[in-house]
């Protein structure tokens, strides 16, 4: 089976096409961007099918992040997703953000928790938290970073995401050792494939998971009355 996975969800575009029976990646490609999601993916994805055999033809699923992330990100690599689902007839399925940080760490089965934390701006988090297994122990959520550190507990935590800095500060000043793992700005495409081929299309749509409201609202006060005939 080959999966295609797409994230969008924060600072770069990624893809990958991932060949389940072998356990190996045969394309991928990753961009870091702050900006310019929507005119970059489709290009890069064709750049990345164009590396296998039978191109489109040759895939089996579709794996795209659904966040938290950036809103406009979200919806770029959904849609994409959704599309390419639709065009060749194969399931899409949706990848937590938070999960696919996570992965990579859980994978090292070491001893203590995993925390993942993306940052949110005006010192809250988008957070998860999980136990040495890869079981949940706190669900994806937004929280001011103070009230996620509350939340770890007292044995050792390792913590990944842009965010993993501000909640280990936090950590420290109440005496939980949090170590930071890298400096994960996005999820490492190849574990977004790895989920998303063991997601079953019915417990994980490709539907955005934003937790929290767009920063940028409508000025409805400033608005011009409607002329009356």
């Amino acid at each position: 089976m080959n999966v295609l996975a797409i994230d969008t969800a924060l600072p770069a575009v990624s893809a990958c096409v991932f060949d389940a029976e072998t356990d190996d990646v045969i394309a991928l490609e990753t961009i870091a961007m702050e900006r310019g999601h929507a005119e970059a993916l489709l290009p890069l994805i064709d750049r990345v099918i164009a590396r296998i055999a039978d191109g489109f033809a040759g895939l089996d699923k579709v794996a795209v992040t659904v966040g938290p992330g950036s809103f406009t990100g979200l919806r770029v690599g959904i849609a994409a997703a959704r599309a390419i689902g639709l065009a060749c007839k194969i399931p899409v399925v949706g990848v937590s953000t938070l999960a696919a940080l996570a992965a990579p760490l859980i994978l090292e089965e070491k001893p203590g928790k995993v925390a993942v934390a993306i940052d949110a701006r005006h010192g809250n988090l988008y957070f998860a938290l999980f136990d040495a297994d890869g079981h949940a122990v706190f669900p994806p959520n937004v929280l001011a970073a103070r009230d996620a550190a509350r939340l770890l507990g007292s044995e050792p935590v390792r913590a990944a995401g842009s965010g993993a800095a501000m909640l280990a500060i936090e950590a420290w000043a109440a005496g939980v050792a949090v170590e930071v793992i890298g400096d994960s700005f996005a999820p490492d495409i190849t574990f977004v494939a790895r989920l998303g081929l063991l997601a079953d299309p019915a417990h994980a749509p490709a539907r955005p998971l934003y937790l929290k409201a767009p920063d940028a609202k409508p000025q409805d006060a400033s608005h011009i009355p409607l002329a009356t005939p």
